[in-house]
C-alpha cells in the first residue's frame, strides 16, 4: 500500500459521464462538460479564494472522460481509469455523473491506499442496500463501499432524508451522520489521516442549485459548503462532484456553482499535505 500522506505529483480532472444508475431522471452524464464550460467562462477567473492561481497550473491537468461502450462494464471502466491515474502519481477530482460512480472510485483508492476516510456532503445518506432492484443504484454506493471494506471513517454532512432503513444501515456501518439541523455549524473536522471528499450537489438548498434531479428543500448554502472545504483540517487525497443535471439547470447557475467548488477543491488539494 502507498503512504496516503505522500503528496501526489499532479491532480487530474476526470470526467465520468455516467447516469445509468440514476433512480429518477437521466441527464447527469452531461455534467462533466457543463462544469468544464462553466469553469472556462470568461465571466470569471481561475484564482481560488486562498489566492492560488489555478490557470495553467503545472500540477493540474485534465484527464478527459472515462469512455463507456455497450460492451464495457461501467464500474470496471471507472475503477480502471482512477487506478491508472493513481499509479501515475495523479490524484483525481472526478466530475460526474450520478453518485453511483463513487463506489468504483473508492475501490481504486482503497486498492492503492487501503481503507480511506470519506467526507460526504449530501442530502441523502446513499446507504440503501438496494433500490428499485438495483444494488448499484446511486442510492447505494456507500452500502457497497462499506461491505467491501473500502472506508475507514465515514462522515456525512447535510443529511435531511434519513429513512429508518438507512438509519439502520448507518448504525451498522458506524457512519457519523450530521443532519442538516446541525451541519452549517460543522465546518471544522479533524481526521486521522487524509480524506476523500464526495460532494453531491443536492446537499445545497435547491434555491442555490436548481440543476439537480432530487429537490430537497432546507439544504446548505454555497458558503456553508465552501466553509467545510476551506476549513478541512487534513489533506485531501481525492474528490468527486456529482449529480449535476444540466437539463434541469437555470442559466447554468448550478454548473457555475459546481465549477466554484471544483476550483476550491483543487486549491485545497494543492495546498494540503495529503
Amino acid at each position: 500500500m502507498v503512504d496516503p500522506h505522500k503528496s501526489f505529483e499532479t491532480i487530474g480532472i476526470l470526467g465520468i459521464p455516467y447516469d445509468d444508475d440514476s433512480s429518477f431522471l437521466l441527464g447527469c452524464r452531461k455534467g462533466p462538460d457543463a462544469i468544464r464550460d462553466a469553469a472556462a467562462c470568461h465571466s470569471g477567473h481561475w484564482v481560488a479564494e486562498n489566492g492560488v492561481d489555478l490557470q495553467d497550473h503545472p500540477r493540474i491537468r485534465d484527464l478527459g472522460d472515462v469512455e463507456f461502450g455497450d460492451s464495457i462494464d461501467p464500474r470496471n471502466a471507472i475503477e480502471t481509469s482512477v487506478h491508472h491515474a493513481l499509479q501515475n502519481q495523479t490524484a483525481t477530482l472526478s466530475l460526474g455523473g450520478d453518485h453511483s460512480i463513487t463506489y468504483p472510485i473508492l475501490k481504486a483508492y482503497a486498492d492503492h491506499f487501503g481503507p480511506v476516510n470519506v467526507l460526504q456532503l449530501d442530502a441523502h445518506p446513499d446507504l440503501y442496500d438496494v433500490l428499485d432492484d438495483n444494488r448499484f443504484s446511486h442510492a447505494c454506493p456507500f452500502a457497497r463501499s462499506h461491505e467491501s471494506g473500502l472506508i475507514q471513517r465515514h462522515v456525512q454532512i447535510g443529511i435531511r432524508t434519513l429513512t429508518p432503513h438507512q438509519q439502520i444501515q448507518a448504525d451498522r456501518f458506524g457512519v457519523e451522520v450530521h443532519a442538516m439541523t446541525d451541519s452549517p455549524q460543522v465546518t471544522q473536522l479533524e481526521f486521522d489521516g487524509p480524506v476523500y471528499l464526495t460532494l453531491d450537489l443536492d446537499v445545497l438548498d435547491p434555491a442555490f442549485a436548481p440543476g439537480i434531479n432530487h429537490y430537497e428543500p432546507g439544504g446548505m448554502s454555497v458558503r456553508d459548503v465552501l466553509a467545510v472545504i476551506q476549513n478541512l483540517q487534513t489533506g485531501l487525497i481525492g474528490a468527486d462532484i456529482v449529480e449535476l443535471n444540466p437539463d434541469r439547470d437555470f442559466q447554468d447557475m448550478t454548473a457555475h456553482v459546481a465549477a466554484k467548488f471544483m476550483k476550491e477543491i483543487l486549491a485545497s488539494m494543492l495546498t494540503s499535505d495529503g
